[in-house]
């Protein structure tokens, strides 16, 4: 067993750990995999699991048969499930003294799997390391705290509070109306805490009963893992209180949806120093060359970024979001903003993520746009002042039709993402989106059934 495999070992051992949840993470963001006894799990060092698992839709449904065994051995052979060390958790919520360890995937020949969200990140951040830089992100993660509906067809509504009432109105960074959930938060906290997820503040957001997380800064694919685990811990933690935490783009009609911001930067992975800084604290051209790439790839893979037909109602007018690609210094109203910050601390926010977006993607797509940007000396636009909301030039596709179309044309992408995963996304993607365009909505109902 290596060295890093010891340090697990003693690591479970140490906290008397008696059954290890055995993670991946599927296309959209869904921790498949197995639940097994601690000793079974050392033994086996890992664990096997279909690939196919990898092109799931979010129905859990599969590909059609030509598309699917296009990408996949036909065969339907396993994959090779390794434990990472530094992706150990606690599970606070269960009875028995429990962890989850995130793994990563590989073929029977050791080779990286194509189609891993985890993998694809890893690739992303290999190309900042051959440059000698090195990303640090710091996510905000919006979400909705709901009454527990059963129904699908009834919408969802805002869940009672210490008070009694639900909340109405919009109670925009609102002390009292945060305090309403207290004792759901306190142990969302106290079970962050347990598992080390390095969470900042919390804030009351626009929506009722909308709330957003912050995180610290640091290393991309160590807080992709975080937002993973938080996830599952912020709707672990709100069943306990009776009440529904979704991460739903667009959950409530006539509301602000629920973004994941990224704040992101570059620094030299020797000094540490911030590369998007000149020494005389002006902003540099890899900056500028940065915040270009996203403006002109951004659009091409907004797929990665809004990644569901909700994700797109989060764009339409009037809704609070931004729905281009312009970026302005201290500005909300465009989707990269430039927050007022020291020379070492500049950065740009990409505010057009959702919160249903897979963290590793959303991650992997955020840098890599960036990237291109610095590799290819990709020019930025002039900055917006003032509101941005209306701006044209830089528009986001409206539809996920229309997004998917131009992610499937994007060969720069696919030099860095692979034609296998680009394919499979994408793919999968549209079936979604044939799945949903089968269901009769509640809007057809109330205005077609007896009017035409």
């Amino acid at each position: 067993m290596s060295t890093k495999l010891d340090q697990l070992t003693s690591w479970l051992k140490e906290r008397k750990i008696t059954e290890v949840e055995c993670l991946i993470s599927d296309l959209t963001g869904i921790a498949r995999g197995k639940i097994s006894p601690t000793n079974k799990f050392l033994d086996e060092k890992g664990m096997r699991l279909p690939e196919s698992v990898l092109l799931q839709t979010v129905t859990g449904d599969y590909l059609e048969d030509d598309i699917y065994y296009d990408l996949l051995d036909e065969a339907d052979i396993d994959m090779f499930c390794r434990p990472d060390e530094n992706a150990a958790f606690l599970v606070p919520w269960a009875i028995e003294p429990t962890a989850m360890v995130i793994h990563d995937t590989f073929d029977k020949q050791g080779n990286p799997i194509e189609l891993s969200p985890r993998n694809i990140l890893k690739n992303i951040l290999k190309l900042y390391a051959n440059k000698g830089w090195k990303p640090i992100v710091a996510p905000e993660m919006e979400f909705y705290l709901t009454k527990r509906n059963s129904d699908p067809d009834f919408p969802l509504v805002a869940p009672m509070g210490r008070s009694g009432r639900p909340e109405v109105g919009r109670q925009s960074f609102s002390i009292d109306a945060a305090n309403e959930f207290d004792p759901l938060f306190e142990d969302v906290y106290d079970w962050c805490e347990i598992q080390g997820l390095d969470l900042d503040t919390l804030i009351h957001e626009d929506g009722p009963a909308q709330m957003e997380i912050n995180f610290r800064h640091g290393e991309a694919l160590h807080l992709a893992d975080q937002i993973t685990v938080f996830k599952r811990t912020m709707r672990e933690a709100a069943l306990k209180h009776d009440v529904a935490a979704t991460f739903m783009a667009k959950p409530i009609t006539d509301q602000p949806g629920s973004a994941m911001h990224i704040h992101q930067s570059v620094v030299d992975i020797n000094t540490g120093k911030n590369l998007f800084s000149n020494e005389d604290g002006s902003m540099s051209e890899l900056f500028m060359h940065h915040i270009g790439g996203m403006q002109k790839y951004i659009p091409e893979l907004l797929p990665l970024f809004a990644p569901n037909v909700n994700s797109f109602r989060r764009f339409l007018p009037d809704t609070s979001a931004p729905v281009n690609v312009e970026w302005g210094e201290e500005n909300r109203t465009v989707g990269l903003r430039v927050p007022e910050a020291t020379p070492q601390n500049r950065r740009v926010e990409n505010r057009l993520a959702g919160a249903d977006a897979n963290p590793y993607l959303v991650l992997a797509a955020s840098l890599l746009c960036g990237y291109m940007g610095m590799v290819g000396q990709v020019p930025a636009s002039a900055p917006v002042t003032g509101r941005g909301y209306e701006r044209r030039n830089l528009r986001l596709p409206v539809t996920i039709e229309s997004a998917l179309e131009r992610m499937e044309a994007c060969e720069d992408a696919k030099e860095y993402l692979g034609e296998k995963f680009m394919r499979g996304y994408v793919a999968v993607k549209r079936a979604e989106h044939e799945n949903y365009n089968r269901v009769i909505s509640s809007w057809e109902r109330e205005f077609l059934l007896l009017s035409v």
